[in-house]
Protein backbone atom coordinates (compact mmCIF):
# COMPACT_ATOMS: atom_id res chain seq x y z
CA UNK A 1 0.00 0.00 0.00
CA UNK A 2 1.20 3.80 -1.07
CA UNK A 3 0.72 5.39 2.72
CA UNK A 4 0.44 8.86 0.76
CA UNK A 5 -3.21 7.70 -0.37
CA UNK A 6 -4.23 6.23 3.26
CA UNK A 7 -2.54 9.68 5.11
CA UNK A 8 -5.92 12.13 5.25
CA UNK A 9 -4.53 15.33 6.40
CA UNK A 10 -7.14 17.66 8.48
CA UNK A 11 -7.43 20.79 7.10
CA UNK A 12 -8.11 22.42 10.58
CA UNK A 13 -7.25 26.08 9.88
CA UNK A 14 -9.32 29.00 9.71
CA UNK A 15 -9.50 30.50 6.34
CA UNK A 16 -9.04 29.13 2.90
CA UNK A 17 -5.65 30.76 2.95
CA UNK A 18 -4.51 28.80 5.32
CA UNK A 19 -5.52 26.23 3.82
CA UNK A 20 -4.51 26.75 0.41
CA UNK A 21 -1.14 27.45 1.74
CA UNK A 22 -1.19 24.03 3.53
CA UNK A 23 -1.60 22.17 0.32
CA UNK A 24 0.90 24.05 -1.58
CA UNK A 25 3.33 23.20 1.02
CA UNK A 26 2.30 20.19 1.78
CA UNK A 27 2.47 19.42 -2.15
CA UNK A 28 2.81 15.85 -3.64
CA UNK A 29 3.34 14.23 -0.35
CA UNK A 30 -0.70 14.62 0.64
CA UNK A 31 -3.43 13.38 -1.64
CA UNK A 32 -6.35 12.76 0.69
CA UNK A 33 -7.52 15.80 2.86
CA UNK A 34 -10.09 16.42 5.19
CA UNK A 35 -12.42 19.69 5.41
CA UNK A 36 -14.35 20.00 8.96
CA UNK A 37 -16.60 22.54 10.40
CA UNK A 38 -14.13 25.09 10.68
CA UNK A 39 -12.86 25.25 7.22
CA UNK A 40 -16.48 24.60 5.84
CA UNK A 41 -18.13 27.57 7.62
CA UNK A 42 -15.43 30.01 6.00
CA UNK A 43 -16.08 29.17 2.72
CA UNK A 44 -14.07 25.49 2.91
CA UNK A 45 -16.81 23.61 1.09
CA UNK A 46 -16.45 25.63 -2.46
CA UNK A 47 -12.90 24.87 -1.76
CA UNK A 48 -13.66 20.94 -1.22
CA UNK A 49 -14.95 21.14 -4.85
CA UNK A 50 -11.73 22.65 -5.85
CA UNK A 51 -9.43 20.27 -4.08
CA UNK A 52 -11.40 17.31 -6.13
CA UNK A 53 -11.22 18.79 -9.01
CA UNK A 54 -7.81 19.23 -8.91
CA UNK A 55 -7.42 15.76 -8.53
CA UNK A 56 -7.15 15.28 -4.24
CA UNK A 57 -9.08 13.02 -2.63
CA UNK A 58 -11.29 15.03 -0.07
CA UNK A 59 -12.88 13.67 3.22
CA UNK A 60 -15.73 15.68 3.91
CA UNK A 61 -16.43 15.67 7.88
CA UNK A 62 -19.92 16.69 9.00
CA UNK A 63 -21.43 14.16 10.72
CA UNK A 64 -24.54 14.41 9.65
CA UNK A 65 -27.62 13.18 11.62
CA UNK A 66 -31.06 14.44 10.85
CA UNK A 67 -34.51 13.03 9.26
CA UNK A 68 -34.02 10.53 6.81
CA UNK A 69 -35.16 12.82 3.91
CA UNK A 70 -32.95 15.87 4.83
CA UNK A 71 -29.82 13.07 5.15
CA UNK A 72 -30.64 12.13 1.69
CA UNK A 73 -31.11 15.46 -0.16
CA UNK A 74 -27.48 16.17 1.66
CA UNK A 75 -26.18 12.87 0.48
CA UNK A 76 -27.14 13.24 -3.02
CA UNK A 77 -25.43 16.92 -3.29
CA UNK A 78 -22.53 15.70 -1.18
CA UNK A 79 -22.43 13.40 -4.42
CA UNK A 80 -22.39 15.84 -6.83
CA UNK A 81 -19.40 18.00 -5.36
CA UNK A 82 -17.44 14.72 -5.79
CA UNK A 83 -16.32 14.21 -2.39
CA UNK A 84 -14.59 10.79 -1.63
CA UNK A 85 -15.34 9.92 1.93
CA UNK A 86 -18.58 11.45 4.15
CA UNK A 87 -19.16 11.15 7.59
CA UNK A 88 -22.64 10.85 9.30
CA UNK A 89 -23.52 9.14 12.83
CA UNK A 90 -23.87 5.77 12.87
CA UNK A 91 -27.55 6.23 13.78
CA UNK A 92 -28.98 2.89 11.75
CA UNK A 93 -32.06 5.28 9.97
CA UNK A 94 -29.60 8.03 9.04
CA UNK A 95 -27.39 5.17 7.44
CA UNK A 96 -29.71 3.68 6.26
CA UNK A 97 -30.89 7.06 4.21
CA UNK A 98 -27.52 8.06 3.12
CA UNK A 99 -26.60 4.53 1.69
CA UNK A 100 -29.65 4.73 -0.34
CA UNK A 101 -29.16 8.01 -1.42
CA UNK A 102 -25.20 7.36 -2.36
CA UNK A 103 -25.91 4.19 -3.42
CA UNK A 104 -24.32 3.76 -7.44
CA UNK A 105 -21.84 6.43 -6.75
CA UNK A 106 -18.09 6.65 -5.65
CA UNK A 107 -18.86 8.26 -2.60
CA UNK A 108 -17.80 6.51 0.85
CA UNK A 109 -20.17 6.58 3.47
CA UNK A 110 -18.44 6.43 6.83
CA UNK A 111 -20.70 5.56 10.00
CA UNK A 112 -19.21 7.38 13.10
CA UNK A 113 -18.89 5.40 16.37
CA UNK A 114 -17.92 7.69 19.71
CA UNK A 115 -16.31 10.61 19.22
CA UNK A 116 -11.90 10.17 19.86
CA UNK A 117 -12.70 13.35 22.43
CA UNK A 118 -15.12 11.01 24.60
CA UNK A 119 -14.46 8.74 27.39
CA UNK A 120 -16.98 6.46 29.16
CA UNK A 121 -17.26 9.59 31.70
CA UNK A 122 -18.60 11.44 28.78
CA UNK A 123 -20.78 9.05 27.53
CA UNK A 124 -22.92 8.55 31.08
CA UNK A 125 -22.88 12.50 31.07
CA UNK A 126 -25.02 12.55 27.33
CA UNK A 127 -27.28 10.05 28.90
CA UNK A 128 -25.62 6.65 28.07
CA UNK A 129 -25.55 3.51 29.68
CA UNK A 130 -22.23 1.06 28.76
CA UNK A 131 -18.89 1.96 27.99
CA UNK A 132 -17.37 3.30 24.92
CA UNK A 133 -15.62 0.41 23.14
CA UNK A 134 -19.17 -1.22 23.85
CA UNK A 135 -20.97 1.36 21.94
CA UNK A 136 -18.38 1.62 19.03
CA UNK A 137 -18.60 -2.09 18.38
CA UNK A 138 -22.33 -2.20 18.51
CA UNK A 139 -22.49 1.07 15.65
CA UNK A 140 -19.72 -0.79 14.29
CA UNK A 141 -21.63 -3.89 13.23
CA UNK A 142 -25.34 -1.42 12.82
CA UNK A 143 -22.80 0.26 9.89
CA UNK A 144 -21.83 -3.21 8.23
CA UNK A 145 -25.66 -4.18 8.58
CA UNK A 146 -26.74 -1.23 6.93
CA UNK A 147 -23.98 -1.58 3.82
CA UNK A 148 -21.85 1.99 5.13
CA UNK A 149 -18.36 2.17 3.08
CA UNK A 150 -16.61 2.12 6.48
CA UNK A 151 -16.08 3.37 9.76
CA UNK A 152 -14.33 5.90 12.19
CA UNK A 153 -13.27 5.33 15.75
CA UNK A 154 -10.48 5.40 17.85
CA UNK A 155 -7.34 3.45 16.92
CA UNK A 156 -7.68 2.15 20.11
CA UNK A 157 -11.03 0.25 19.13
CA UNK A 158 -9.36 -0.77 15.78
CA UNK A 159 -8.70 -4.27 16.38
CA UNK A 160 -12.01 -5.07 17.27
CA UNK A 161 -13.54 -3.20 14.80
CA UNK A 162 -12.15 -4.78 12.08
CA UNK A 163 -12.99 -8.27 13.37
CA UNK A 164 -16.50 -6.97 12.75
CA UNK A 165 -16.54 -5.33 9.89
CA UNK A 166 -14.34 -7.84 7.90
CA UNK A 167 -11.49 -6.66 5.72
CA UNK A 168 -13.24 -4.70 2.77
CA UNK A 169 -14.67 -1.59 4.87
CA UNK A 170 -13.09 1.56 5.37
CA UNK A 171 -11.41 1.81 8.89
CA UNK A 172 -10.67 5.40 9.35
CA UNK A 173 -8.78 6.70 12.45
CA UNK A 174 -8.51 10.03 13.80
CA UNK A 175 -7.18 10.83 17.55
CA UNK A 176 -3.63 10.10 15.67
CA UNK A 177 -1.02 11.41 17.88
CA UNK A 178 3.34 10.40 17.14
CA UNK A 179 5.46 9.72 19.76
CA UNK A 180 6.10 12.54 22.07
CA UNK A 181 3.44 14.75 20.52
CA UNK A 182 0.67 16.21 22.55
CA UNK A 183 -2.91 14.40 23.01
CA UNK A 184 -4.54 17.83 23.18
CA UNK A 185 -8.20 17.36 23.70
CA UNK A 186 -8.05 13.85 22.32
CA UNK A 187 -8.55 10.61 24.82
CA UNK A 188 -8.40 7.65 23.26
CA UNK A 189 -4.68 8.11 21.03
CA UNK A 190 -2.76 6.10 19.44
CA UNK A 191 0.47 6.11 17.34
CA UNK A 192 0.60 5.83 13.41
CA UNK A 193 2.28 2.75 13.30
CA UNK A 194 0.37 1.22 16.02
CA UNK A 195 -3.08 2.16 14.12
CA UNK A 196 -2.09 0.16 11.23
CA UNK A 197 -0.90 -3.03 13.16
CA UNK A 198 -4.59 -2.66 14.81
CA UNK A 199 -6.39 -2.77 11.52
CA UNK A 200 -6.95 0.83 10.19
CA UNK A 201 -6.93 1.52 6.64
CA UNK A 202 -6.99 5.28 6.61
CA UNK A 203 -5.17 8.20 9.35
CA UNK A 204 -6.87 11.61 10.11
CA UNK A 205 -3.56 13.57 11.38
CA UNK A 206 -4.24 17.25 11.65
CA UNK A 207 -2.54 19.03 14.71
CA UNK A 208 0.58 17.14 14.38
CA UNK A 209 0.94 18.41 11.03
CA UNK A 210 -0.77 21.50 10.76
CA UNK A 211 0.69 23.08 13.95
CA UNK A 212 4.26 21.45 13.04
CA UNK A 213 7.16 24.46 12.83
CA UNK A 214 7.80 22.57 9.21
CA UNK A 215 4.71 20.85 8.46
CA UNK A 216 6.01 19.03 5.27
CA UNK A 217 9.08 17.58 7.44
CA UNK A 218 6.16 16.19 9.91
CA UNK A 219 4.06 14.70 7.03
CA UNK A 220 6.97 12.80 5.54
CA UNK A 221 8.13 11.08 9.38
CA UNK A 222 4.14 9.92 9.59
CA UNK A 223 4.43 8.56 5.83
CA UNK A 224 7.65 6.85 6.34
CA UNK A 225 6.17 5.10 9.57
CA UNK A 226 3.31 4.27 8.12
CA UNK A 227 4.55 2.27 5.13
CA UNK A 228 6.73 1.07 7.20
CA UNK A 229 3.99 -0.17 8.93
CA UNK A 230 2.23 -1.76 5.49
CA UNK A 231 5.30 -3.53 4.68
Amino acid sequence: MDARNRLIVGLDVATVADAEKLVSTLAEDVTFYKIGYQLAFAGGLEFAKDLAQSGKKVFLDMKLLDIDNTVASAVENIVRMGMTMLTLHAYPKAMQAAVEAAQGSGLCLLGVTVLTSMDDHDLIDAGYQGDARSLVLKRAAQAKEKGMGGIVCSAQEAEAVRAIIGPDMALVTPGIRPAGTDAGDQKRVMTPADAIHAGSSHLVVGRPIVKADDPRAATQIILAEMQAAFT
